[in-house]
């Protein structure tokens, strides 16, 4: 085909001469087509496929007042969580018509304002952010625009925003427990980086909140298979003598298997290993991982329903905690008596 030989793209002024109606009667067969009578639906519809009319979202956006797109903006894309996370507010958005648009902010506040501003240029009509912590910056953005913001991955009720998200503080304490009921009285305690990360630091002051009759060694490693695999190596390496690894994450977790196995040691019966989150491959690792299951996705479906809702209402939705569950499988077990 002569892509020079094309006719003029169609309009929505075409599609309603047309169909012979209105521009806001064609407009509202496209943005509300409940508002429209069958008939006048088919019409419209007909006229679309003749001229094979695509609507622009720019067009939409001028003539409705709205872009119907919204901001994701998460730490980072390289964990699985964040992609379950941003699955599931995806396929919910789609029920309600409408878009995400993704950005990342390596747990920067200056990144993550400066990513808001993008999104609200772009017309983001709201932004679902990860945490509490956040800048003074990006918080007055917020006030001035007042934009519905979702914070998610943690339950604050007190907070300024809405929250969707669990109980990270309970949720570490559970995995702890756990090892402890096993007789575990020293546990290596694999975290990832704290600062810039309000749910790290949660689930760190949980555990520190027991009193136990248990040492805990903490160990900061990037959350990477890698980061991982180079704190047990050098918590090894040190001579520490740890019964079990308490990991804060199922990414640190993996990668602590994959490195104690590599030096020679049996996972569980000379170090268990915990991890927190659950991911759907911690049940398929070798052996399989005990972990604290999270509800990542329906975390991202309420958070996208919930900011939906408030899109269309106006009204703020309420704070949603979700259920944290143990998942006993086969990477933790009793310490013998000596």
């Amino acid at each position: 085909m002569d892509l020079t030989s094309r006719k003029k793209r169609a309009n929505l002024r075409d599609v309603a001469r047309k169909a012979g109606v209105s521009v806001a009667t064609a407009s509202r067969v496209l943005n509300m087509p409940t508002a429209v009578s069958a008939k006048t639906r088919d019409r419209v519809q007909s006229a679309i496929d003749e001229l094979r009319f695509v609507p622009s979202a720019a067009a939409r956006a001028i003539n409705s007042g709205r872009t119907r797109v919204i901001g994701a903006l998460v730490p980072t894309l390289d964990n699985a969580i964040f992609a379950r996370f941003l699955d599931a507010i995806e396929n919910e958005m789609a029920q309600h018509a409408l878009s995400v648009v993704v950005a990342t902010t390596n747990n920067d506040p200056e990144i993550e304002v400066e990513k808001a501003r993008n999104l609200l240029d772009i017309g983001a009509e709201g932004l679902i952010v990860s945490g509490v912590a956040h800048s003074p910056a990006f918080e007055a953005l917020v006030q001035k625009t007042r934009i519905p913001v979702i914070a998610t991955s943690c339950y604050e009720p007190a907070y300024a925003l809405p929250t969707v998200g669990y109980d990270n503080r309970a949720a570490a304490q559970m995995a702890l427990r756990h090892l402890v009921d096993l007789k575990h009285r020293r546990i290596a305690v694999l975290h990832g980086p704290a600062f810039n990360n309000d749910r790290t630091r949660a689930r760190l002051a949980g555990l520190q909140a027991l009193d136990l009759d248990v040492q805990l060694d903490l160990y900061e490693a990037d959350i990477t298979i890698a980061g991982a695999c180079q704190a047990v190596a050098k918590i090894l390496e040190s001579g520490a003598r740890h019964s079990a690894l308490l990991c804060l994450s199922d990414v640190l977790a993996m990668g602590a298997l994959f490195e104690l196995q590599r030096s020679g040691l049996s996972v569980p019966d000379e170090v268990s290993v915990m991890g927190l989150e659950d991911l759907p491959s911690s049940s398929y690792t070798a052996p399989a991982l005990t972990s604290v299951r999270l509800q990542v996705s329906e975390m991202g479906s309420r958070a996208a329903k919930a900011l939906a809702s408030w899109i269309e209402t106006a009204e703020p939705p309420e704070p949603v905690l979700l259920a944290a569950e143990l998942i006993p499988r086969q990477s933790t077990k009793a310490v013998e008596p000596a």
